[in-house]
């Protein structure tokens, strides 16, 4: 697993790669089904779909959802997925929520017999600019690590061989 966090401009980058000993339809199959963001989000984010999405992801599918963001504070998050290429990726962009932008491109690709690279890139800004930055944001961006780390270990319980 390799996770880098970079800011440029005000911007969060968090890129993360993991390879995951299952193949490209499954892998495909499990992430555009919305209700298993579910299973990959740390419990203690307190994370739910508050709408119910069809079981398939399309370009134009707006997913919202109730997160814990500060303890015992609790934000309304509305994305949209903004694209999507069958078997290779797709975004989901935040429309209200408790950043001033999220950019999520989730990437798959194979890689030998059943293995499948993910790579996520996350773009991100926190509101109240400077402020966000000074106030909140190196506890934001230890939590947004957190949430991938913990994915990680998630997904490799989830598919150990």
């Amino acid at each position: 697993m390799k996770i880098n966090l970079t800011k440029q401009s005000g911007i969060y980058t968090l890129t993360s790669e993991q390879i995951l000993p299952i193949s490209l339809n499954k892998a495909w199959e499990f992430f555009t089904l919305p209700k298993n963001l579910d299973k990959i989000t740390p419990e203690e984010m307190e994370f739910r779909i508050t709408n119910n999405p069809p079981n398939k992801t399309y370009k134009g599918q707006i997913i919202t959802y109730k997160i814990g963001v500060l303890p015992m504070i609790k934000s309304n998050w509305i994305t949209e997925i903004t694209h999507l290429e069958d078997h290779q990726f797709f975004v989901d962009e935040q429309r209200f929520g408790p950043y001033a932008m999220w950019h999520h491109e989730h990437h798959f690709e194979g890689v030998g017999d059943n293995q499948v690279k993910m790579t996520d890139i996350v773009n991100f800004k926190l509101p109240m600019g400077i402020l966000g930055d000074f106030f909140v944001g190196k506890f934001v961006t230890n939590k947004v690590k957190f949430i991938f780390e913990s994915r990680y270990k998630i997904l490799q319980k989830a598919f150990a061989s």
